[in-house]
């Protein structure tokens, strides 16, 4: 095992392939398909409504409670069809985000997660009223009866409720407070739902139960989804980590809460990564094996190593400073658009706080110069890979602003402006943009580059958990 220890003194400069020559910046590659896969998903919805409108005679749709029922039973579609929409883009299949890019599918999994959950309880508000007007009885009756009689309903309704509780710890005031190893596992009960939901589909749905071609085209779809969630999930990271078999090699002190994890492994020369890219990192030791947490490397790839970045926030980053050298390393990865090759200007603005920075800097290898960069911290003392960050600057034309203080003091609030950007960067709005770093700071700075004058197209984020 070959290890890479940090100079013991002067500035480490970027490594690739061995070099000591910055790397070339990478082509552009945009991520193309963003509109077949929304033509594919709004054909899909209206497919998956079709059985009830084939179903359903004219002139049927009389009176309140037909209406109802019928609204109940559009809505079981649709979520029916938004559950496996879910699970498809949590399933990191590599076309996906090839297609529309890792940060652009968090977003639409957050925004049908939303639509998902009122969809589920359209569905059964809708049918329990529906039901319970034509057998006359109140809906909480209703409800009972259909627990006791009605087959598989007993899980249909725990898998609805288990969306609440997922739906309830999705809520960005709750998930801020809640460990992330919790939300985690709490979060991984979407797969319960589509599991206990699965069934009462096809025993109950008016249009699932009959055997036929709108049986046969869920079940279908029910196995693609499936089959794409073990290639992402299972058989994808399984070949990966067959193939390089990662170890830990060094640990080097940043800061006095930020250290530095250096990786070896083998044919890391044929590992497709780009900078800004990160691995969702699982440590096989105690205390470490059973949890896998998402780190963007911090440097652009080579041959000899790989390193990611980490600052101490909870018991699970306060564990890996004190791994041995030799641990075995599981990854899953790489992923994120983030990155050079996905750029739509041939100059861009970096703007990092804390340790937000770690993709940024990987990615300053593989940008083209003249590049800048607009640092955030609290002190000098919080500002990370700074030795590296001015070796850049000296030889790849990078122009670095360390803005330090808090976020009220007069310095940031003045450079967080659209005219304190433009002050530093007068062409800002023909830059491509890439923010990292608390979602304050990044919300922020998006209305702020908006005002400035930068298209969203410009506006990259780097997003790690899906």
């Amino acid at each position: 095992m070959t290890t890479y220890p940090r100079p013991a003194s002067g500035p480490r400069p970027p490594l690739r392939a061995g070099s000591h020559e910055p790397a070339p910046a990478v082509p552009r590659r945009g991520a193309g398909g963003r509109r077949l896969l929304v033509v594919l998903f709004l054909g899909g919805l209206v497919a998956s409504v079709l059985p009830w409108w084939l179903d359903t005679p004219t002139g049927s749709l009389t009176g309140g409670i037909a209406m109802t029922t019928a609204a109940g039973q559009i809505t079981g579609l649709v979520a029916g069809y938004l559950l496996l929409v879910q699970v498809l883009m949590m399933s990191r299949l590599p076309v996906l985000e090839l297609w529309a890019g890792g940060e652009r599918i968090a977003r639409w999994h957050r925004d049908v997660a939303a639509t998902l959950l009122v969809a589920v309880l359209a569905h059964t508000a809708l049918i329990l009223v529906g039901y319970a007007g034509l057998e006359g009885r109140s809906p909480l009756r209703q409800a009972g009866v259909m627990l006791r009689e009605y087959q598989d309903m007993v899980s249909a309704f725990a898998a609805a409720g288990l969306l609440v509780l997922v739906g309830l710890v999705s809520v960005r005031a709750v998930r801020r407070v809640l460990p992330y190893e919790l939300w985690h596992a709490t979060h991984l009960a979407a797969y319960a739902v589509l599991l206990l939901g699965y069934a009462h589909q096809f025993s109950n749905g008016s249009q699932l139960f009959r055997p036929g071609p709108a049986r046969t085209g869920w079940i279908a779809l029910y196995v693609l989804v499936i089959a794409a969630w073990l290639w992402g999930r299972v058989i994808k990271p399984l070949r990966f980590n067959l193939r390089h078999r990662l170890r830990v090699s060094d640990l080097v002190t940043e800061s006095p809460d930020a250290v530095s994890i250096y990786l070896t492994g083998v044919r890391l020369d044929r590992l497709e990564l780009l900078g800004g890219q990160f691995f969702r990192w699982r440590f096989l030791t105690r205390g470490c094996w059973w949890q896998s947490h998402p780190f963007s490397v911090s440097a652009a790839g080579n041959d000899r190593w790989l390193r990611l970045t980490v600052k101490v926030v909870g018991r699970h980053t306060q564990d890996l400073r004190n791994l041995d050298p030799g641990v075995r390393v599981w990854a899953a990865g790489p992923s994120g658009t983030c990155t050079a090759a996905h750029r739509t200007r041939e100059r861009a603005l970096l703007i990092a706080a804390g340790s937000g920075i770690t993709p940024l800097r990987a990615m300053l290898e593989e940008l083209p110069p003249n590049a800048a960069l607009i640092y955030r911290a609290r002190t000098s003392a919080d500002v990370l890979l700074r030795e590296e960050l001015d070796w850049l600057a000296r030889n790849r034309g990078l122009r670095v602003w360390y803005v330090l203080g808090s976020r009220g003091d007069p310095g940031p609030r003045q450079v967080m402006t659209p005219d304190g950007i433009r002050q530093l960067v007068p062409d800002v709005a023909r830059r491509d943009v890439y923010l990292c770093g608390p979602p304050g700071l990044v919300e922020q700075c998006r209305r702020v580059l908006r005002q400035a004058g930068v298209r969203r197209r410009q506006i990259h984020l780097a997003t790690f958990e899906l």
